[in-house]
């Protein structure tokens, strides 16, 4: 297959999208702001080094797209499977940080389809998703050498979604996996979204095939693609779990969909309490005493406000909204290997 277009910046910095500027997201809407250093064809271009492929599916044995990027080198090297967004599609801009970083380090990457956006029966969280996803990890192990010891994933927003779910799905193929501002509850945020006049409440009845509302049969397809019902599965799994508190304000996710996630996989006495959860919700602060000691440096200018592990899962509230600093979330998967 030929080289795609691909967004970047200088090819000498390690992860060019800091060097091109702040990113904010809602969900599949991206917005990107760059200085003046960075030319409008810095901003459409993508390396050849990244390729558009088709992989077989063992859900339905059908050819499925996604971009990928192998440098060849004889080594053993990391595998990293990324997550587009909820309305996104595997050739969305915002990915580019995650190739640019493979490309940097020499890993390999995958950014599959799984089935596009997250508005019908086949997308959103359904076996199709779990076995693209699945499938796309065997390419890789087929067409690379691959270090099966450093199997990383990680995903933002739909790709949270995507991510935590497949965390519970498969918590044996991952070596760790790194979630933002996941939706781990499918039911609970299709009434936080009518709640709070998002409009991907009609994303979710096109996908589960009714109104979770009223139709009990609805109600178990949420269950059924919510990650939240799999996710005790993942114990003992390195997971790195993050949002901004103001999402759910100035975005679209309520932070206690990540807050609520983490008590899936933590032990009893580490849970974080509902009312807890609630106030942070309500007033987008840390309750006193709750807050976090220190600094973390590769969360930038994003200031860490809470922090909690259990295990080997963790979960962070950054001074943000709905989004991924990248980061934090790659350096934090590179430091993890089985």
């Amino acid at each position: 297959m030929g080289a795609i277009e691909k967004h970047r910046c200088s090819r000498g910095v390690a992860l060019r999208a800091k060097l091109c500027g702040g990113v904010a997201l809602l969900l599949g809407v991206i917005t990107l702001a760059f200085p003046s250093s960075c030319s409008a064809a810095d901003k459409e271009s993508w390396p050849p080094e990244v390729q558009e492929i088709q992989y077989l599916s063992q859900a339905d044995q059908t050819e499925q797209p996604a971009l990928y990027y192998d440098s060849g080198s004889d080594k053993e090297k990391p595998l990293l499977v990324a997550l587009h967004t909820w309305s996104g599609n595997y050739k969305q801009s915002m990915s580019i940080p995650y190739f640019e970083w493979c490309i940097d380090k020499d890993w390999v990457c995958i950014h599959p389809s799984f089935r596009g956006p997250n508005k019908t029966p086949e997308a959103m969280g359904s076996e199709l998703v779990v076995q693209d996803i699945l499938s796309a990890v065997d390419y890789a192990k087929e067409n690379g050498k691959i270090d099966e010891t450093r199997i990383y994933l990680v995903g933002v927003s739909g790709g949270g979604h995507a991510s935590i779910l497949m965390a519970g799905r498969a918590p044996e193929v991952w070596t760790a996996v790194s979630a933002w501002v996941p939706i781990s509850d499918i039911e609970r945020w299709h009434r936080e979204c009518i709640e709070h006049g998002e409009r991907y409440d009609q994303d979710i009845r096109d996908s589960v095939g009714g109104n979770p509302l009223n139709s009990q049969e609805a109600r178990d397809e949420c269950h059924k693609r919510s990650p939240i019902t799999y996710l005790s599965a993942a114990k003992g799994l390195p997971l790195d779990i993050n949002a901004g508190i103001h999402d759910g304000h100035t975005g679209s996710v309520p932070v206690g969909q990540t807050l609520r996630a983490f008590n899936e996989v933590a032990e009893p006495k580490d849970r974080i309490s509902e009312k807890w959860i609630e106030k942070v919700e309500r007033t987008e602060k840390i309750p006193e005493g709750s807050e976090f000691e220190g600094e973390d440096p590769l969360y930038g200018d994003k200031k860490v406000l809470f922090r909690k592990e259990s295990g080997k899962a963790r979960v962070t509230l950054f001074e943000g909204g709905h989004e991924i600093i990248y980061d934090a979330a790659l350096k934090w998967l590179e430091g993890k290997s089985k």
